[in-house]
């Protein structure tokens, strides 16, 4: 209207002819970056798919609104303007746009010296691709951000055959630590004696610790990982048991504690003993890695154990059936359930057992009789015997074979995937026949990290295919994709210098900027393209003209981006971590693909269409021009 001296709803028309291909490319665009998100597996997939049905959806409406509520609302609502009035009367206004405007012929002046000199930033922009592919390889790896949830438990293991009274002094002593020494921090503390993530016995005991909320303890020194570390550093003098604060995953489904949780197993067949020789050489090297802290086996530890052996001739003899001598001792040391009663209107499980008094010693062994098929009853020290054996009251299998399950963390400094590397160089030293298997968190980070490379590359697969069909053309997707890389720069850059880690929300910030990036390359190029193809303007002349005219959407829509996600960069309490993770990357790469991309991707146009030209034999106007 003001340039032109269109009427309202003439300049919109004209504007909507000028920006609908643009508006359709870059809904197609980002939506394209999160298809192939939707359709990945595993608690990976689950966490995209979030990410992807919500962006999807949300573009989709978000292009149609431009399409169609847009200029209905521009037609209406907007006042005619006179030619070469000013937009606005207020003076910040008019003094903004006065320097916008100089700035962007001091712009077009730089795209001007860009392309005259192609080579030397064709080469710029080598180097900037290396410099992003060494980030990503030093930026430290992770399955999911460390999250503050505000509670803690701390697993208590004494020694075997260690009564309830010594588990207590040992929980009365974490409770008396977290009140003297945290009462700032800790709201309460519960402790549950019998059972722990090892395993269930009067000698284990697991305490929940409950912390303030996020407002009465705003100090990094108050967050639950600062405390866990002083935590275990007082628990480290305990010579009691074994006691550990543990930090809950961020995804409480996906395990009991973060770090990395592995198996040893025997594929070989070559025995227990062998195969607590491996665990032994494990957890010696283990304390050994200085990226590794809280490196413990996770189950009950080894106790006196008194072995029933049955002589099974002599039982054939007595006419007493293997299986009544099992439901005997079965009913007799432990317990069996035999029926159900009706009490108080409530229906309740009857469980049969043998006395206390008669099931204490070995020698109580002896007290106990089977009945044979006679009727006759014969007594346990006629076709059995015992012995005393020490080992691990819980059995252990991964895979259908012997194992033994590890746990440990990452030592302050260092990343899960630095610890995943560490105990991958253990476990290429242990016998032949052990064999390391991870679970848990460590086998879904390492499933994501090899998912990674996969669905970026189909990302990028998918918007070229798009914007080839969309614009019928080859040139311009390859001049849209070349500018990916400018914003994943930014985006790891940002997300290394803040001490983050390369994890599933990043890869989902670093997906958003791909798409954030090729919306920049796509307003510019859409227009340039127009302009050359159309108009028949000189291929430099319409490359700049377009690079000055969508300077101003491009810097608005980019400033609108940063500050929408800035609240998730700058987050702090519950889920911090994950917002974090997403606002530093696509805050990052949004500000480096607007302030390189205005610069290449001009240059990626003109440099494309060039070389389309001369593949396909030369352009007599291109080549005139060229000349």
């Amino acid at each position: 209207m003001s340039e032109e001296g269109l009427s309202p709803k003439e300049a919109t028309r004209k504007s909507m002819d000028q920006i609908q291909s643009a508006l359709v490319g870059i809904g197609l665009v980002i939506s394209a970056v999160f298809m192939p998100m939707a359709f990945f597996g595993g608690s990976t997939g689950v966490i995209y798919q979030q990410f992807a049905i919500t962006i999807i959806s949300a573009m989709s409406f978000s292009v149609l609104v431009a399409l169609f509520f847009t200029p209905a609302l521009c037609a209406t609502i907007l006042k005619p303007v006179e030619r070469g009035e000013a937009h606005s009367k207020l003076r910040f206004f008019r003094w903004f746009n006065t320097r916008f405007d100089r700035g962007a012929q001091r712009y077009r002046s730089c795209v001007n010296f860009v392309l005259a000199r192609r080579g030397r930033f064709i080469l710029a922009y080598l180097l900037i691709c290396v410099l992003a592919a060494w980030v990503y390889h030093v930026l430290p790896s992770a399955f999911l951000p460390e999250e503050d949830q505000s509670v803690m438990v701390v697993q208590v293991q004494l020694p075997g055959n260690s009564t309830a009274a010594q588990t207590e002094e040992v929980v009365a002593k974490l409770r008396h630590y977290f009140e003297d020494n945290e009462p700032d921090t800790v709201r309460s503390v519960h402790a549950v004696i019998g059972f722990n993530f090892a395993g269930r016995g009067q000698s284990s005991a697991n305490v929940f610790v409950s912390l303030k909320s996020f407002e009465e303890r705003p100090e990094a020194s108050q967050s639950i990982f600062a405390v866990a570390e002083r935590a275990n550093a007082y628990f480290s003098t305990l010579r009691e048991g074994r006691v550990f604060a543990i930090v809950p995953p961020s995804i409480i489904e996906l395990g009991t504690a973060s770090g990395f949780d592995i198996y040893l197993k025997d594929n070989a067949g070559l025995g227990r003993e062998v195969l607590d020789q491996a665990m032994g050489q494990f957890l010696g090297m283990a304390a050994q890695e200085p990226s590794l802290t809280m490196v413990r086996p996770n189950g009950p530890p080894y106790e006196a154990q008194y072995e029933v052996i049955i002589d099974d001739e002599r039982a054939r003899a007595l006419q007493v059936s293997l299986d009544d001598i099992n439901n005997a001792l079965s009913a007799a040391w432990g317990s069996t359930y035999v029926n159900d009663f009706i009490d108080r209107g409530r229906s309740k499980k009857v469980y049969v057992q043998g006395v206390w008094s008669s099931r204490m010693s070995p020698e109580d062994l002896d007290k106990w009789y089977v009945r044979n098929a006679d009727g006759g009853m014969v007594p346990f020290s006629a076709f059995a015997s015992g012995e005393w054996t020490y080992g691990s009251p819980k059995l252990q299998r991964f895979g259908g074979l012997p194992a033994i399950q590890i746990l440990g963390a990452a030592a302050p400094g260092y990343t899960s995937g630095d610890a995943m590397a560490a105990v991958e160089r253990i476990a290429q030293t242990l016998p032949s026949g052990i064999s390391m298997e991870y679970s848990g968190l460590s086998y879904e980070e390492r499933a994501s990290g090899s998912q990674a490379g996969m669905l970026y590359v189909l990302s990028v697969l998918i918007v070229f295919l798009c914007l080839a069909a969309l614009y019928e053309s080859w040139s311009v997707p390859f001049a849209v994709i070349l500018v990916v890389p400018l914003g994943i720069l930014g985006a790891l850059v940002a997300t290394w210098l803040r001490g983050l880690n390369n994890d599933v929300y990043f890869q989902v910030g670093m997906l958003t900027t791909m798409g954030l990036a090729a919306k920049n390359a796509i307003l510019i190029i859409e227009f340039a393209r127009s302009q050359y193809e159309q108009e028949g303007k000189p291929l430099l002349q319409a490359t700049a003209d377009a690079a000055r005219l969508r300077l101003r959407p491009i810097i608005m829509t980019s400033l609108a981006f940063v500050f929408g996600v800035l609240p998730l960069a700058v987050a702090s309490g519950a889920s911090s971590g994950s917002q974090h993770a997403i606002g530093t990357g696509v805050v990052g790469g949004t500000i480096a693909a607007t302030l390189l991309a205005i610069f290449f991707v001009p240059l990626f146009y003109v440099v494309v269409v060039r070389l389309v030209a001369r593949l396909k034999g030369g352009d007599a106007r291109e080549a005139a021009e060229h000349a």
